[in-house]
């Protein structure tokens, strides 16, 4: 017997799926598809049985299309969820839930930002770039849905801030975003090694506490709307 819940991608026709051994699967009659944008009603027809939930793969990025599930089952569990949502402790339970969601992403925002700061190490005489560049990486990096590696899990924190600010100073200290990059295998991960190899560059001068010549560093051009005017050379 196939997994109760099973992840499929969108098929040639509308109740066509591609299933995990890569064959044509007709959905039952009595299926319905469940459109995304409502994730408690999803979590509960998925622990519920049997569903096929639709994801289309673009690049890297991955997109829910629906879920399929039985259209009893649906229709049930939307009842049910409708009615515990008219219960004044639903509204009280996920505004308690939206509190600690909150304190932990500031908890998180708080944590990175510091794993960035180690990261950085820079010389006492550029504690305010260091700083300054560690709250924007971490305002940009850490934010739920941002899709940046700052939110997975599957490496260490420190690995994370160092990746997330190479990241960064890929797009606010280089030409990357205006470059054009011919469309061949690797080509793409080639470019963004060697430039960050000029950002671990720039960063060791930093590190190094010399002088820095403000007008021509790209990091300080990049920080400098941030930066306390006193800095601005």
């Amino acid at each position: 017997m196939p997994p109760l819940a099973r992840e499929v991608r969108p098929g040639p026709r509308p109740r066509q799926v591609i299933n995990e051994h890569a064959m044509l699967e007709t959905v039952p009659d009595d299926w319905d598809l469940l459109p995304p944008g409502d994730a408690a009603l999803s979590r509960r027809i998925k622990q519920d049985g049997p569903t096929l939930t639709v994801i289309e793969l673009k690049g890297r990025k991955r997109f829910s299309r629906g879920i399929w599930a039985p259209a009893a089952r649906i229709a049930a569990l939307r009842a049910a969820l409708e009615l515990e949502r008219q219960d004044p402790s639903y509204q009280r339970k996920l505004d308690a839930g939206r509190r600690r969601r909150a304190a932990a992403q500031e908890d998180y925002a708080v944590d990175f930002k510091a794993a960035v700061l180690r990261y950085l190490a820079f010389d006492p005489a550029h504690r305010v770039e260091a700083e300054t560049l560690a709250l924007l990486v971490a305002e940009h990096a850490t934010p739920v849905g941002s899709g940046t590696v700052a939110r997975t899990q599957r490496i260490p924190l420190e690995a994370r801030a160092e990746a997330a600010t190479i990241a960064w100073l890929r797009h606010q200290t280089t030409g990357y975003d205006s470059m054009a990059i011919p469309r061949e295998k690797g080509r793409r991960r080639e470019v963004r090694r060697m430039l960050a190899q000029r950002s671990v560059q720039l960063l060791a001068r930093y590190r190094s506490g010399a002088p820095i010549d403000r007008a021509q560093c790209p990091l300080h051009r990049a920080l400098a709307p941030w930066l306390p005017t006193r800095t601005i050379g």
